[in-house]
């Protein structure tokens, strides 16, 4: 089914119940380790219980639902969320973009690599208490293979298996922390901003604070790039249980803490303060399951991210799959297990849950600010009152500008391993970027038209040997009468390509997931005739097959008449020929004299160029039939020192033949 705004902005049950299982993993699962970062080792005190859940809850309300739910959520590009989607919708505003763009969704992918680990992780740990000796890190490496294993099966079969957990536990805390409200409802009071400006002004380094109240909010920039898996209208009405869930939850706590006044809870879990002795071992099971469940949100978002990536040609291309019909669901199995590696490394160096809370949300923070000036543009080219979005990015800047500055006390003990990440994924953009900007501005494309005559005269000399029945070209020129300089030098240099028909071939890749069509110019009868195939995004694009089925019927048509050259092996086989296609790749050429910067951005270019997906096996092709060639590309041009001829030595007199 063709996805349309339409049914982009209905919420489902089923829906929302996927919203909840795969959105809401990551920031529904803060309760767990929020507060004790902010308390750590420090004496409890009234304004630090009270002035921690007022700036969670100020917290959730500006950063998550103002920002993402109600702001960010609207700037979709056709359905499809995340920062890059935004960056889509707005390049063509100003070139600069691209740099928060890239540094955004670099922080984003670091922060994947670190959230599955720290969940996994603070969930096992959960057990010690009862089990001192348990061997945690084998155990986290187990369920995060496990995890990564079932990425395959979609979003919408995970959330939907994710979302009754996620339901179980959202109730849970709802509970537990309703239970704590109910008996002193005088706790609703700390909702007060005053009590989170009372903590970060006048209690003993209280600024500092906001590096463990930034945690309420890692998910939400996952939100985002959730929201084409879901919908948008599934993650805003799914949010209002959530957060009424959240915010009951840490008042519960506050409430708990108030009643520890004086005391240093090192080691000690507000949130496990608030379960009932009776309770504890079946909580500590359904919040293993739910920080399990919490890494899911960012690998399906990440995963989002990568394919929006592969489009920007911010990547290397790998190989997408769609385990389901809606666009917004995609799966990329080289890159599941990058990652997967990834967070294997994560783990065995940092070992515990606690040595990973330096790195945990260093880097998401990051990518908030940079949403942040891509949704200022997008609201400002969008005609939003000047003053309002002024007002808005002022407010979010100085909002994640105060949490960055929090965070960045972090750096020493960990948080430079986010950075560190950030900064290998930017560079890998760059190059990639800039290496394909380069190779597309030195591809030339020349008239096919005007080359006809000379097609259709080497077509018809029979004195040279036939290259093929069918010769094949892929081409990436939307204009069908035009085609790259250097597939027609492949024809006509050197030991010419002779061939009966010289087909050429345009794929164009539409939202519909089933589109299989295709459009025919003959531009020489006989002769020369392009293909445009356009294929729906589950369409396996195995042009061996699809182009053989359209040449029969082409055949069948009397379109085009191609006599078999030698009996036909079965009777009733279509014997229209052989095919050859013909790949052209570029190489470096040696003869370029390149700058150290560009030196490096096109070694590294091609460097990953041969890791990315090869033509052959993106367009379906059999090797057999594929001929590979390589075309030296050629940047700058050496400058040639000038050779002086010295002299000549002839020892022998020349002796011409008779």
């Amino acid at each position: 089914m063709e996805h349309t705004h339409t049914s982009f902005d209905k919420a489902s049950a089923a829906g929302l119940l996927v919203a909840v299982g795969i959105v809401f993993g990551d920031i529904g699962t803060s309760p767990l380790y929020t507060y004790q970062a902010i308390i750590e080792n420090r004496i409890i005190t009234e304004t630090l219980a009270l002035g921690g859940v007022s700036a969670i809850f100020w917290t959730l309300t500006f950063q998550t639902t103002l920002k993402y739910v109600l702001i960010t959520l609207r700037a979709d590009n056709k359905g499809e969320g995340g920062i890059f989607s935004l960056y889509t919708l707005i390049r063509r505003y100003g070139r600069w973009l691209l740099f928060p763009a890239i540094a955004g969704g670099s922080f984003l992918i670091a922060d994947s690599i670190i959230t599955p680990p720290i969940s996994v992780s603070s969930a096992i740990e959960g057990l010690l208490p009862l089990y001192p000796n348990l061997p945690t890190v084998p155990i986290v490496l187990v369920i995060l293979f496990f995890l990564f294993a079932i990425q395959q099966a979609g979003t919408t079969v995970l959330g939907r298996g994710f979302g009754p957990i996620m339901v179980a536990w959202f109730s849970m805390i709802g509970v537990l922390g309703a239970a704590q409200v109910v008996q002193h409802p005088q706790i609703v009071r700390a909702l007060n901003p005053y009590y989170a400006y009372d903590m970060l002004v006048n209690y003993p380094g209280g600024f500092w604070l906001l590096g463990g109240v930034f945690l309420c909010s890692t998910g939400a920039e996952a939100l985002y790039s959730d929201m084409g898996h879901v919908g948008r209208r599934n993650v805003q009405v799914s949010w209002i249980f959530v957060k009424i869930c959240l915010v009951l939850c840490y008042l519960g706590q506050a409430t708990w803490l108030l009643g520890q006044v004086g005391r240093s809870l090192s080691g000690t879990s507000p949130f496990f303060g608030l379960v009932p002795e009776w309770f504890l071992l079946p909580s500590i099971g359904i919040a293993t399951l739910a920080t399990i469940t919490a890494s899911q949100a960012l690998i399906s978002g990440t995963f989002t991210l990568v394919s929006e990536a592969f489009r920007l040609t911010l990547l290397p291309k790998m190989r997408i799959v769609f385990p389901s019909d809606a666009r917004g669901q995609v799966y990329i199995p080289a890159f599941n297990w990058l990652l997967m590696a990834g967070c294997f490394g994560v783990v065995l160096y940092f070992r515990e849950a606690k040595n990973m809370e330096a790195a945990f949300g260093l880097a998401v923070n990051l990518t908030m600010l940079t949403t942040t000036i891509l949704l200022g543009t997008y609201l400002y080219v969008r005609h939003v009152n000047k003053l309002l979005v002024g007002a808005l990015v002022l407010l979010f800047l100085t909002i994640e500008g105060s949490f960055l500055v929090a965070n960045l006390l972090k750096f020493t003990h960990g948080g430079w391993v986010s950075l560190l990440l950030g900064s290998v994924i930017i560079t890998v953009m760059l190059v990639w970027h800039y290496g394909s900007k380069i190779k597309r501005r030195l591809t030339n494309y020349v008239s096919l038209v005007d080359h006809l005559p000379i097609l259709k005269q080497l077509s018809n000399d029979r004195q040279l040997p036939k290259y093929a029945t069918n010769l094949v070209y892929l081409t990436a020129s939307a204009n069908p009468r035009q085609v790259e300089a250097h597939i027609i030098d492949s024809i006509l240099e050197g030991q010419p390509k002779r061939a009966d028909l010289y087909w050429f071939i345009h794929i164009e890749l539409v939202d519909d997931p089933y589109t299989t069509e295709y459009m025919i110019d003959i531009l020489e009868p006989e002769e020369v005739v392009r293909i445009t195939f356009r294929l729906g995004f589950r369409v396996q694009p195995r042009i061996n097959l699809l182009f053989r089925k359209v040449v029969e019927e082409m055949v069948r048509c009397r379109e085009v008449s191609i006599s078999p050259q030698y009996r036909p092996i079965k009777a009733e086989a279509n014997n229209i020929g052989d095919f050859r296609f013909v790949v052209i790749n570029r190489f470096l050429s040696y003869e370029n004299e390149l700058n150290t910067t560009e030196t490096f951005v096109m070694n590294g270019y091609f460097a990953l160029k041969n890791l990315s997906l090869a033509d052959e096996r993106a367009y379906g092709l059999d090797t057999q039939n594929v001929e590979t060639e390589q075309v030296p590309l050629v940047v700058h041009v050496a400058d040639y020192a000038r050779l002086k001829r010295v002299g000549t030595t002839n020892h022998q007199p020349y002796k011409p033949y008779s």
